[in-house]
């Protein structure tokens, strides 16, 4: 297990440790006992309960080609569509307590999903997937080709994360602060926002940071400028120590 350091642009440092390359096989693993049963319920027990194998059999090529592609449907786009569902997830990393992430720290987008999950087809699925797990032993944040290609990463939710940061201490002196209204905020609700912001970081849980934003925005009437709620909740914390700082 490897440490992934980050270092946003409100100069605070997250260090992930990234998933090892056992937690990604076992995970791996837990996803193709899902298809499996998956495919076991339909044909033989859909198929058996209702007949339908005969039926199929007597179709001409094509039907019976097409009928096993629309089967095959939830399978071809079973990482996919679950690690967008799941923000970075699959049920295999749920319980494995991985998740992908931006190696900028950020959570991961659609797009990186779709990258990650072309690239399983010369990585991950057999019988060519000793490709991936080849990238993974070689590479210092256990990243596959997929990964490389996204700007991604998958870290362990099982460690304790430090982060190290700036925030509520030092600013620098040529600091511009961006959101005014934050003078609105009691002390006790920026400890409330920090330690928040902290925990949900270290979970990587960007749901809670997006959530977080909105409430800031709620109760100060802020409207964020920021790129994400990531950098939001980041500059707010940074304001408000400009401000207090020169109260």
């Amino acid at each position: 297990m490897s440490e992934l350091s980050i270092t946003t642009t409100q100069n605070v440092t997250i260090n992930f440790n990234t998933a090892s390359v056992g937690d990604r096989i076992l995970a791996y693993l837990v996803d193709l006992l899902i298809i499996t049963a998956y495919y076991f319920t339909i044909y033989y027990l859909i198929m058996s309960v209702f007949g339908l194998s005969s039926y199929v059999e007597r179709l001409d090529d094509w039907s019976q080609f097409a009928i096993q592609g629309f089967i095959s449907l939830p399978v071809l786009f079973y990482a996919l569509w679950q690690e967008n569902f799941f923000e970075g997830q699959t049920v295999g990393k749920k319980i494995m307590k991985i998740k992908v992430i931006k190696i900028d720290g950020y959570q991961a987008g659609f797009s990186d999903y779709v990258i990650r999950w072309m690239f399983r087809i010369i990585e991950v699925t057999p019988p060519l997937s000793f490709v991936g797990l080849i990238a993974m032993l070689v590479n210092n944040k256990t990243q596959r080709l997929g990964d490389i290609a996204a700007g991604t990463a998958i870290i362990t939710l099982k460690n304790n994360i430090s982060i190290d940061h700036t925030i509520l201490k030092e600013i620098d002196h040529n600091y511009v602060p961006v959101y005014p209204l934050v003078i609105k905020l009691t002390d006790n609700d920026m400890r409330i926002i920090k330690e928040t912001y902290e925990t949900s970081l270290r979970q990587a849980d960007f749901e809670m940071i997006a959530k977080l934003q909105a409430k800031i925005e709620k109760v100060t009437g802020i409207k964020s400028v920021s790129a994400n709620a990531t950098a939001f909740v980041d500059t707010v914390i940074n304001d408000y120590n400009y401000y207090t700082r020169s109260m």
